[in-house]
């Protein structure tokens, strides 16, 4: 059965430049003129307090130019702004909050990444559909100090067109370096091309969510405890003022984009309608009152101001289980809507196209058993710790496998796998909604089950899946996959 992925069109659809700051043109960023695709605007003056936070501030922008992103990024412990504080964090670039790397379907991102940090390192574009071959997304690369690696990566003309990340994948530290502040957030264009036309200039922000804890005049990364008083921080600022008119229409693009935790997003008087999950777009839009954000995931969304005052972004109480932990509420934002009022435009409802693997012909069944110990210490796949050098499973290019994720422990699990995303069949036994099935990343309950439908295209090599609240990855529940040519065969698991 071929693969039928979004196809995006050629032209770009949506120009601009976010930054000028002096790095992002020494990284060879650059932008097309155009209108800009995230319009900033002061906070309405509509006579209600917007909060004591500053105006909201959408990361600086790496921007592909006739079919390439060349860019270098520079891994390194510095004091630096962290929310409303100087700690020193692990910074790409010098920044807690480094640069959005915008690109289209097609293009070439040539990456340079050098480790200025006394750990090893390495690079994952979280979601993208890439080889996981050197020098593409190889995780299994580990960067020494003082030195540099060359990463290039060729994305598919047909790439699902959304938001995705870059974060560590070190083995062993991902989480401390990730919660220290080695996480940013990747922009495949073409999304508006599904909008309505009056909706195709719309502003647009990016909502990267991350949080730090504190130690001392650091930010802390070792001994990381989940469940830890944590600060939590939207593009690293807190509690930031978004101003929106009454009736106008913002593309919000949500990311949870740090080592952990969890966030269930809510805005009182507001529905998010959800256009893409995890960077692919949907079949048919839909509206959530809430939307739960699980340690890796993201969601486009559409907002649309309400009456003139002030309500708060918020993250609701989220309980992952009795071994698990319990996140309290939270402010995120405050949402300012004021000024001159827009009409209200009609949201889409059918939105893009994509494959349905519900009736597809499944090759091979798989199983997949998350356990852990009772300490919390210890963390298995299938019953055993994660091994580079063992290959837990193989599959075949070309192939529709069904796998079955049973999660064996009183606590939830983010299930991730890296290369091909796929279709959420069901959770606990109820069908989920193909017209809004396809993730890359899902949270499985505590002594639940997901289903889920994979479709291996395009690139063969080794790669990796595991849960990604990143802590329980380190210690040791991510396992391997190896994906096979057709005509090769595939040693037993």
């Amino acid at each position: 059965m071929p693969r039928s992925r979004v196809r995006t069109s050629s032209a770009w659809l949506v120009a601009g430049l976010l930054s000028t700051t002096g790095w992002l043109a020494g990284c060879g960023g650059q932008a097309p003129t155009g209108p800009s695709h995230s319009t900033r605007q002061p906070a309405p003056k509509d006579g209600h307090d917007p909060a004591a936070g500053p105006r909201l501030q959408d990361p600086p922008e790496l921007v592909s130019r006739k079919g390439l992103l060349k860019a270098a990024i520079t891994v390194e412990r510095r004091k630096v702004r962290v929310g409303d504080r100087q700690l020193y964090a692990t910074t790409y670039n010098g920044t807690y909050m480094p640069p959005t790397l915008r690109v289209r379907p097609g293009d070439r991102i040539d990456l340079t990444l050098t480790n200025h940090i006394d750990e090893d390192t390495n690079l994952h574009t979280h979601g993208l559909h890439v080889s996981p071959r050197a020098p593409a997304d190889d995780i299994f690369i580990a960067l020494k100090y003082n030195h540099s690696y060359h990463y290039s990566y060729r994305l598919p003309l047909n790439h699902p067109t959304g938001t995705y990340w870059y974060h560590s994948h070190a083995d062993m530290m991902s989480a401390p370096q990730v919660a220290g502040g080695e996480s940013g957030v990747i922009i495949v264009e073409g999304l508006r091309q599904y909008l309505p036309p009056a909706l195709r200039g719309i502003t647009e922000h990016t909502i990267a969510l991350k949080d730090f804890q504190v130690q001392g005049d650091s930010v802390k990364t070792h001994p990381l405890r989940i469940g830890a008083a944590t600060n939590r921080t939207v593009n690293g600022q807190r509690n930031p003022v978004i101003g929106i008119r009454p009736g106008e229409t913002q593309l919000w693009r949500l990311a949870n984009i740090g080592a952990n935790i969890y966030y269930k997003l809510h805005l009182p008087g507001t529905r998010f309608r959800v256009i893409a999950q995890d960077g692919i777009p949907v079949p048919k839009a839909y509206d959530q009152d809430t939307l739960l954000i699980a340690a890796g995931a993201r969601f486009d969304v559409l907002v649309q101001g309400g009456r003139p005052g002030t309500t708060r972004l918020e993250t609701l109480p989220y309980d992952t289980g009795s071994a698990g932990n319990r996140f309290p509420r939270a402010d995120l934002a405050t949402v300012v809507s004021g000024g001159k009022a827009m009409s209200r435009a009609a949201l889409p409802t059918d939105f893009a196209p994509h494959e349905d693997l519900s009736d597809a012909t499944i090759t091979a069944r798989k199983t997949v058993v998350f356990t852990e110990n009772g300490p919390g210490t210890k963390f298995y796949i299938n019953g055993r710790m994660y091994d580079p050098h063992r290959i837990d499973f193989t599959s075949i290019l070309g192939s529709v496998e069904e796998w079955t994720i049973r999660n064996h422990a009183k606590e939830d699990h983010s299930f991730h796998i890296h290369t091909n995303d796929f279709q959420l069949m069901s959770i606990n036994g109820k069908p989920h909604d193909p017209s809004h099935g396809w993730y890359d990343t899902i949270n499985v309950p505590a002594l639940g089950e997901a289903v889920i439908r994979i479709h291996y295209t395009d690139f063969t090599g080794r790669t990796v899946l595991h849960c990604h609240i990143l802590n329980h990855e380190d210690m040791g529940m991510m396992a391997v996959l190896d994906i096979v040519g057709p005509h090769q065969n595939p040693p037993a698991a």
